[in-house]
């Protein structure tokens, strides 16, 4: 089907934007040509006045009767941003939804939506207790139905004591329930075997809201140079969404596809240093474990880590959000808080910001939106701001708060909802684990396939050799080579995936994510069909 319509002009008025668009796009096929090309252009991202930007678009006044919001005079920043998890092959995979309802005839009967991580989405069930909790605080009247458990109404009551009127209708505290925030401080005491203070752990709509808001804080020049943030590459989109939302600097260090994708100080030496000419380095993001390329980083790892981030005077951010997702069974997760507090001073009072979600792990809630932040060492007055800055959005979604509270305050073995709770868990992890494999071992046997082990979080980062005339015939499309093959792919089979170009990838490098969270029979069809699919892609384009 010819892709000439509305998405594909979407994707032709995305310019060149991350260091490797730009080295595709005309830069210097040096080394030393490259960081030219990366430079200049976050130069000219962070440095450009927003008056002179508006300026030159004209004057944003027309005529009576004509917009006076066009894209032309919006926000240039939201212009500038990117989520690929959410761009034009999804877009384009609910067109060929609708498609299908009306009964057109395609080479599939359904799309298989393996772009984004939404486990329900997907068919992975509810974890009863969760729901049960969740019911009995929007319905408190079955508080009195011996249908469910004692524990789930006990945790149920314990809420609603705290909410307003009994509601949970009724807005909370900006920083969220404080119960809530109370059972999240004892969880990470739990986990990590060291003390938590609840004044420190802020509840929010998911992780992407309180990394958004703890973002923000930076979005400050300093000594007269923009704040620079330095994210892995491949990463998960919402940083560089972020990042060009508030203007930031984005300072992209490669994780090492030949190793495991590890993280390599010597790669954040080298990242650190070429950022310095045009932004000032704040803050460096870690997560773990990754998103989109499935390692979980060693205790030695994060100790180098924590080492390079005091040297150089940056503030942490862990993203943790999988942390209940490690499928390796030489692999363990470790908190950057606890091992920046057992490495002692002056490693222990570093500033660092930790995030979890209920959206991924064994959960999957995604639409609920619940998640939490704790902020360690930071400097009261500056909690004070961030405190300000989220209670202009008055309060984190009551029903996400209810969830994380089951997260952190699960079922204990003496309970009657213990053991069913940890069947649930225990098969839902246990699932996870065995798609991951099988997603790995598959994508392995096709030819032109590379994958690393997917040692954690729910999806696989592949990497595809192209043929020349299928990168030339997308270069005359005007397309990245891994869009033009995902769409391909698509329109092909229903499989929606994320080309790798939306997460990052070395120059010269094809990837693409996709996750696990289909069910094991419907995985097995997908795979299949990827892997008739790429033998006729390779076949089309020798």
């Amino acid at each position: 089907m010819p892709q000439a319509r509305w998405w594909n002009a979407v994707i032709a008025s995305s310019r060149p934007r991350t260091w490797e668009q730009l080295t595709a796009s005309g830069g210097s096929g040096t080394s030393r040509g490259r960081t030219s090309a990366r430079l200049t252009s976050a130069e000219s991202v962070v440095h450009r006045p927003a008056s002179d930007r508006i300026h030159c678009r004209g004057m944003a006044s027309g005529p009576p009767g004509s917009k006076v919001l066009t894209e032309d005079n919006v926000f240039t920043n939201l212009r500038k941003m990117e989520y690929a998890v959410r761009g034009p092959l999804l877009l384009r995979a609910l067109e060929i939804e609708k498609e299908l309802q009306k009964g057109a005839k395609k080479p599939f009967k359904e799309v298989i939506k393996a772009n984004v991580g939404d486990a329900h989405a997907m068919g992975q069930q509810p974890i009863t207790f969760l729901r049960q909790v969740l019911t009995l605080t929007v319905s408190p009247n079955l508080l009195n139905d011996p249908s469910y458990p004692e524990d789930a109404k006990e945790r149920a009551r314990t809420i609603l004591c705290q909410c307003k009127g009994g509601s949970v209708g009724s807005y909370s505290e900006s920083a969220g329930i404080e119960v809530i925030r109370k059972h999240a401080a004892q969880y990470i005491q739990d986990r990590d075997g060291i003390p938590s203070d609840y004044h420190n752990i802020i509840l929010s709509n998911g992780a992407s809201d309180g990394i958004k808001s703890f973002l923000k804080l930076f979005n400050e020049k300093v000594d007269g140079k923009p704040s620079g943030v330095m994210i892995p590459i491949p990463q998960y989109p919402l940083y560089s969404a972020t990042l060009a939302e508030f203007g930031l600097a984005q300072i992209g260090y490669y994780l090492n596809e030949e190793n495991k994708w590890a993280l390599d100080i010597s790669e954040l030496d080298r990242a650190l240093s070429e950022s310095r000419r045009i932004c000032n380095p704040r803050v460096l993001v870690v997560i773990n474990p990754g998103n989109p390329t499935g390692q979980v980083l060693t205790r030695t790892n994060i100790e180098n880590i924590i080492r390079f981030a005091y040297k150089n005077h940056l503030f942490l951010l862990a993203d943790e959000v999988y942390q209940d997702n490690v499928y390796d069974k030489d692999s363990a997760f470790h908190s950057f808080k606890k091992v920046m507090t057992e490495m002692g001073e002056p490693y222990c009072k570093m500033e660092l910001a930790s995030f979890m979600s209920v959206s991924k792990g064994y959960m999957g809630e995604c639409g609920i939106r619940g998640g939490y932040g704790e902020f360690v060492n930071m400097d009261p007055k500056v909690m004070a701001i961030l405190l300000k800055s989220i209670s202009a959005m008055l309060c984190p979604t009551v029903l996400g708060q209810v969830v994380m509270d089951v997260v952190v305050n699960p079922p204990k073995p003496n309970e009657p909802s213990y053991q069913l709770f940890e069947k649930e868990k225990q098969h839902t992890l246990c699932s996870l684990a065995e798609r991951s494999q099988l997603v790995v071992d598959t994508l392995n046997s096709i030819p032109g396939f590379k994958v690393n082990p997917a040692m954690g979080a729910m999806y696989v980062f592949p990497r595809i050799e192209l043929p020349k005339k299928a990168i030339a015939a997308a270069e005359k499309e005007g397309q990245q080579p891994d869009v033009f093959y995902a769409f391909k792919l698509l329109e092909s089979t229903g499989i929606c995936v994320i080309p790798g170009s939306g997460f990052g990838q070395r120059p010269g490098t094809y990837h693409f994510r996709t996750t696990i969270l289909p069910q094991k029979e419907k995985m097995k069809m997908m795979l299949e069909s990827l892997k008739q699919f790429h033998i006729k892609f390779l076949e089309e384009y020798k």
